[in-house]
C-alpha cells in the first residue's frame, strides 16, 4: 500500500533540516605564534648598502690566507658547561664613521613562521648566555673591525637547537645576523599539523588554515603536500613544496593557504601531510561542505512559499472535522401582495 504524502510544511521542514545538514562544520581555532612578542629584523641582504655585518670568515680564509669562504650565520655546538667562541665583522664601505650597538638576543617565529627576535630585555635562552666584548662599536670609513663574542652553555642547558641572534643597530635599522647553537646530546625531530579549516573567502577561492607545532627539541624546515577529494572525485593533488619557515623548537604558527577553484556544490575531504628533516611526519584532515547559498536560499523560499499557499488552499476547500453535510441553499420567494377577491 502506496504511503501518505507528508503534509506540506512537513516537507519544508524536512527541506530546512536536509540544508542545515550541509552546513560547513565550525571554523577550528587558530593560535597566534607562543611566546613573549618578538621583533622583526632585517636579514643580511636588506642591510644598508653602507655596511654589512656577519660572521667573521675563518683565519685561514682571511685575506692573505688564501681562500674566499664567507659565513652568513654563525653555527656553534657544544656540551653543557662549555664556552665558545667566535667573532663578529663589521664592515663600514661609507664614507662617514658609524656607531653600531650589538646585543644577543633569543630567535623566534613571527607571524606566518618568519624570522624574529625577542625584544631587548625578553630573551631568556641562547640570546642571555652571549657575551660581546663591546656592546657599542664606532668604525671608521672604508674600514671593517672584528667583535670577538663568547656562547657560555650552563650546565643545565637541555640537547637540542637553541637559535638565537646577534642584533646590529646603527640608529637607523636593525639586522639580526643568524646563530644556530645546538647543545650535544639526543635529538629528536617531532612536527604536528593541527587546527585544519576550511572557509570561503568571497572571491570565489577558499582558504585553508592550519597550524603547525614543532614537538621536538632541533629546528624545523617544513614540508607540505595539499589532498582533496569530493564525492565524483579528486579535486586537489598539490605535491609536497617547501615552506618559507624555519620553525624552531617549541614554537607554533598558523598559516593559510589559497583554494583558487573549490566545488560550487560537494562534501570534500581535504587532507595536510606535513614532513621535515630526520622523519618528522604528520597528517590532518577536514571535510568542508560547499553549497550554492543565494541558489539554495531562493529555492527554498520558493518551496516555502509554494507549500504554505497550497496548504492554506487546501485548508480552505476541506470542511471541519465533524460538521454534517451542507444543506442546498434555496432561493427565498419574494412576499406577494395584492387584495383578495
Amino acid at each position: 500500500m502506496a504511503g501518505r504524502k507528508a503534509p506540506p510544511h512537513v516537507r519544508v521542514l524536512v527541506v530546512l533540516g536536509v540544508l542545515a545538514l550541509c552546513l560547513p562544520g565550525g571554523v577550528g581555532r587558530a593560535d597566534a605564534v607562543s611566546g613573549r612578542p618578538a621583533e622583526a629584523v632585517r636579514s643580511l641582504a636588506e642591510a644598508h648598502p653602507d655596511w654589512t655585518a656577519a660572521p667573521a670568515p675563518p683565519a685561514r680564509t682571511r685575506p692573505g690566507a688564501g681562500g674566499t669562504e664567507a659565513r652568513s650565520f654563525f653555527y656553534l655546538e657544544g656540551e653543557p658547561g662549555t664556552v665558545l667562541h667566535d667573532s663578529l665583522a663589521l664592515t663600514n664601505e661609507g664614507d662617514e664613521p658609524r656607531t653600531f650597538r650589538l646585543r644577543g638576543a633569543d630567535a623566534d617565529n613571527a607571524g606566518g613562521g618568519g624570522f624574529a627576535v625577542r625584544k631587548e630585555g625578553d630573551s631568556r635562552g641562547a640570546g642571555t648566555w652571549t657575551a660581546l666584548a663591546e656592546k657599542t662599536v664606532e668604525v671608521p670609513p672604508r674600514t671593517r673591525a672584528e667583535v670577538p663574542l663568547s656562547v657560555t652553555v650552563p650546565d643545565s642547558a637541555v640537547p637540542g637547537d637553541h637559535p638565537a641572534a646577534l642584533v646590529v643597530d646603527d640608529g637607523e635599522r636593525k639586522v639580526g645576523v643568524r646563530m644556530y647553537l645546538r647543545v650535544s646530546g639526543p635529538t629528536l625531530a617531532a612536527l604536528s599539523v593541527e587546527d585544519v579549516t576550511v572557509r570561503e573567502a568571497g572571491d570565489g577561492a577558499a582558504t585553508i588554515g592550519y597550524t603547525l607545532v614543532n614537538r621536538g627539541n632541533v629546528v624545523l624546515r617544513p614540508r607540505l603536500a595539499v589532498r582533496a577529494d569530493g564525492l565524483f572525485g579528486p579535486l586537489v593533488r598539490q605535491p609536497a613544496r617547501a615552506l618559507p619557515v624555519e620553525l624552531l623548537p617549541g614554537r607554533r604558527v598558523t598559516r593559510h593557504e589559497r583554494w583558487p577553484r573549490p566545488p560550487a556544490v560537494d562534501v570534500a575531504d581535504v587532507r595536510l601531510t606535513v614532513t621535515a628533516e630526520a622523519g618528522a611526519r604528520d597528517t590532518a584532515a577536514v571535510s568542508y561542505t560547499a553549497v550554492p547559498w543565494k541558489w539554495a536560499l531562493g529555492v527554498l523560499l520558493v518551496l516555502a512559499g509554494g507549500g504554505v499557499a497550497w496548504y492554506v488552499r487546501r485548508r480552505r476547500r476541506t470542511p471541519a472535522a465533524g460538521a454534517g453535510p451542507r444543506q442546498p441553499r434555496t432561493r427565498r420567494q419574494a412576499p406577494t401582495t395584492g387584495a383578495a377577491e
